[in-house]
């Protein structure tokens, strides 16, 4: 279970590399890769304050670790988790957003934080 010492993560992906290296299409429904040194134990439920490109808002998420690279990971992959984002509306409406930016992308041969 979460510890409530986890908190709110903020995570702002400004760019379609940044995007394309976060985004976990191989999940159901959708998840992003957080560079992040917080412990995190698979299960947990994180709170994301998400802003995507050049948006200026921030969109409350609600998510669960799913992944875990840890600190010197293979392949020269940051520290961080990869979190399955819970469906709900503000999602879904994200994921759309997210899927629109990386076509043509999405299947590219360059290494992302997870795969």
């Amino acid at each position: 279970m979460s510890s409530p010492a986890q908190g709110v993560l903020s995570v702002a992906l400004r760019t379609k590399a940044e995007l394309y290296q976060a985004w976990m299409p191989f999940l159901e429904g959708g998840g992003l890769f957080l560079a992040s040194t917080r412990p995190h134990a698979l299960g947990d439920e994180v709170f994301l304050l998400f802003t995507l490109l050049q948006e200026s808002s921030k969109v409350p998420l609600r998510g669960t670790v799913v992944w875990i690279n840890p600190a010197h990971a293979s392949g020269g992959r940051p520290q961080g988790i990869g979190v399955k984002i819970q469906p709900e509306p503000a999602w879904d409406e994200l994921r759309k957003q997210i899927e629109a930016a990386l076509v043509g992308i999405v299947n590219s041969p360059r290494p992302t934080h997870t795969i």
